[in-house]
């Protein structure tokens, strides 16, 4: 493995049951979804031993991101290669038909409630499309003390202390750890910290189907780790950092990744030197261009930029629109 040059990487995605999910991301994705069940969740960069990403062609299908870190770490994180075991990123699509339980998920700050391995969950959201129905929940309301939660949690109350609203393709979303959050007919592109930890803390009266029992809640651990004083959470304006010949908007500037989106049909470069980047296709299609080879880079294909390549030429067939996800400096744990 050693001695195959990187390129581009691309790979299979994990689908997931989800009793919330639906069959949006066979439009989305090029692989077929599994069955004819609800599908939720579409992993597309995983480093979790449970969910491990597959490469997907080129000289290295087959093999894992796991194994890419252990044999390359340098030649795939670059300057980043010493402040991580596993790729720090997990990377989602996610199909959101019927309401995702409203739960939280745990910073740093906490560590009692995470497990051996995993870190504090900042995450954030791209809205892709929106249904009818499509509502975000992303905070509390004002009068949303720990007291008057867990009377609305008792008496079944917790919708009216959530705070919400309508989003629109485009939207971008920051869910920092101890945000109360779930998410309603809407098909988003997610990034979050390589981590799983997840608590529930209201359903709205799901039944899973699978098992004909409600999925169990985590009320405790929840109320540990919520941020009671943060309110409610709107969508970011996006920042507009360059206009020609293609537009850069930051969408998302955190401590553990950043997410800029270019807009355009004229060639632009991405990736840098000596650090990874991920890219995302919303619209339109290009063709990146690597060692006078093309990779194609369609709406809903992910490719991960390892840092021993650089900058690549991306070249648009038409308009195209692309998420380029970086890891800040300030992502690096010495």
């Amino acid at each position: 493995m050693k001695d195959i040059a990187l390129y581009p990487l691309r790979f299979q995605p994990i689908y997931e049951y989800r009793l919330w999910g639906g069959r949006r991301l066979g439009e989305l994705l090029s692989v077929a979804l599994p069955g004819d069940g609800p599908i939720g969740e579409a992993w597309v960069l995983s480093d979790r031993d449970e969910h491990p990403s597959i490469v997907a062609s080129g000289p290295l299908a087959g093999s894992s991101l796991r194994q890419l870190l252990q044999h390359s770490p340098e030649r795939l994180l670059g300057s980043l290669s010493g402040s991580f075991q596993r790729f720090p990123l997990l990377l989602k699509f996610l199909d959101v038909t019927e309401r995702l339980s409203v739960q939280v998920h745990p910073s740093d700050a906490h560590p009692e409630l995470l497990s051996a391995g995993d870190s504090g969950k900042d995450e954030a959201w791209v809205v892709i499309e929106q249904g009818r129905q499509a509502r975000i929940y992303a905070g509390l309301q004002p009068t949303a003390t720990e007291p008057v939660l867990r009377q609305a949690i008792a008496s079944g109350g917790v919708p009216g202390q959530l705070a919400s609203f309508a989003p629109h393709s485009g939207d971008s979303v920051f869910i920092a750890a101890g945000t109360v959050h779930a998410l309603r007919d809407v098909v988003v592109f997610e990034v979050q910290q390589n981590s799983d930890v997840t608590f529930r803390l209201y359903d709205w009266n799901h039944v899973d189907p699978r098992t004909g029992q409600p999925r169990p809640l985590q009320v405790e651990q929840a109320m540990d780790c919520i941020d009671f004083g943060q309110g409610a959470v709107a969508a970011r304006a996006a920042v507009t950092q360059q206009t020609r010949p293609v537009l850069r908007e930051l969408l998302v500037d955190s401590d553990h990744f950043d997410v800029t989106r270019i807009t355009g049909q004229v060639a632009f470069d991405v990736g840098v030197a000596d650090a990874p980047r991920v890219l995302v296709g919303l619209s339109g299609s290009a063709q990146l261009q690597h060692g006078g080879v093309d990779y194609p880079l369609a709406r809903g294909d992910v490719l991960l930029l390892p840092a021993e390549l650089g900058a690549c030429r991306c070249r648009p067939d038409a308009v195209v629109s692309v998420l380029e996800i970086a890891l800040p400096q300030a992502a690096i744990r010495q």
